[in-house]
């Protein structure tokens, strides 16, 4: 699992939008949120560079953690 560090989320509404992103790109992925430490953990077939470019369209800034 790739784990990312996420800025800017803070509800419900957050964790859809960047659980669907990811899974728009692929349906597989599985996408587990902590709001509290402000992470993102992605088991994909999708790189890392993926992730945070489809996290960031969404308008958070993102890096690897």
């Amino acid at each position: 699992m790739q784990v990312f560090n996420v800025e800017g989320m803070s509800c419900g509404h957050c964790v859809r939008a960047i659980t669907q992103a990811v899974q728009s790109k692929d349906p597989a992925a599985s996408v587990k949120v902590d709001l509290g430490a402000r992470e993102v953990g992605v088991e994909s077939r999708l790189s890392a560079d993926e992730v945070i470019s489809l996290i960031s369209e969404e308008g958070y800034a993102v890096k690897l953690a």
